[in-house]
């Protein structure tokens, strides 16, 4: 893992994004970057659809099985499970087929365009197949026949929360992480945390808020992209037609009591386009949406901020 650290702050590479950590006390720096490697690296282990010793990997070459699988991936999967049921599917944990049938078959950073690549047919025809998900608490879990677990909507959002849980138990002060530019905070803070927003990684950020605890994630169409058959394709899929969504939404951004419930939210507007942001006021989601045109929406009660500058 490269890395990059100063006094409070330190980052490094996994799970095919940025980690960032932040703490306040500069003595719990390495503590912290240490536990949040040892979170990134067990979820890597457990729940990549990239690596073949994977226990998902395990349960999608055995569909309509009971696999025997390490309690973390239930933890993982009924995460998943939780954000289909909060967007009636919209958010879909069984969407493996559908992205390996598009081309999104290995680790981003390995992924390579296709210009002969056979187009073949991705329309999911049960929006509900989540529901016959089976878990077993201590280790076990059952996909339906034909059906290919995959965790992007959810996984990185739910591995802050993870790196957040363990900060809150073992450091004494507050702590901020970010995975892949999903955030979340750990002890609520007196002192708000800055949170730059930016569409893509490393470019100057569009806005800057503060935040004193919870969540915030972010769902986009710019940074994931790749090219079958001449088409450009990006990673968030409707589930209800298994390609990529519309987009009306380039970029979405939303607070939450958990980075996983800002998260879904987040994802889930994407796939709803122009029905986003009632569907968000509706549920009292605070949200910042910028739209194909590069013009900037917001839902409630968005954290106070700046333009950067």
């Amino acid at each position: 893992m490269s890395t990059a650290s100063s006094d409070t702050t330190t980052t490094f590479e996994a799970l095919g994004c940025t980690v960032f950590v932040a703490v306040r006390d500069p003595a719990e720096l390495a503590a912290a970057r240490g536990l949040a490697v040892r979170v990134v690296v067990d979820v890597d282990e457990t729940c990549s659809r990239f690596r073949a010793d994977s226990d998902l990997s395990r349960v999608n070459a055995h569909p309509g099985e009971w696999v025997e699988v390490d309690p973390l991936l239930v933890a993982a999967v009924d995460v998943a499970i939780g954000a289909a049921r909060e967007t009636g599917g919209l958010v879909h944990p069984l969407l493996g087929r559908q992205l390996v049938a598009l081309g999104y078959d290995r680790d981003f950073g390995a992924l390579v365009d296709r210009d002969g690549a056979e187009v073949v047919e991705t329309e999911v025809s049960d929006l509900d197949a989540w529901q016959r998900i089976g878990l077993d608490p201590s280790g076990g879990i059952r996909i339906p026949p034909g059906t290919s677990l995959d965790l992007g909507a959810t996984g990185k959002a739910w591995v802050a929360d993870l790196v957040a849980a363990a900060y809150e138990e073992h450091l004494r002060g507050s702590a901020v992480v970010s995975v892949g530019g999903d955030v979340r905070i750990a002890q609520r803070d007196p002192e708000p945390w800055p949170i730059a927003i930016a569409e893509r990684p490393g470019s100057v950020p569009d806005e800057v808020v503060h935040l004193d605890a919870g969540g915030m994630a972010t769902s986009s169409t710019c940074v994931r992209r790749w090219t079958l058959r001449g088409a450009r394709l990006h990673h968030l899929l409707d589930p209800r037609t298994g390609r990529p969504a519309p987009e009306v939404w380039r970029t979405v951004t939303s607070t939450g009591a958990t980075c996983s419930s800002a998260n879904t939210a987040t994802t889930a507007a994407v796939v709803l386009g122009t029905a986003a942001p009632g569907w968000l006021e509706s549920r009292g989601v605070s949200a910042r949406l910028v739209a194909a045109d590069g013009s900037v929406h917001r839902v409630g009660a968005w954290p106070e901020g700046r333009r950067a500058a």
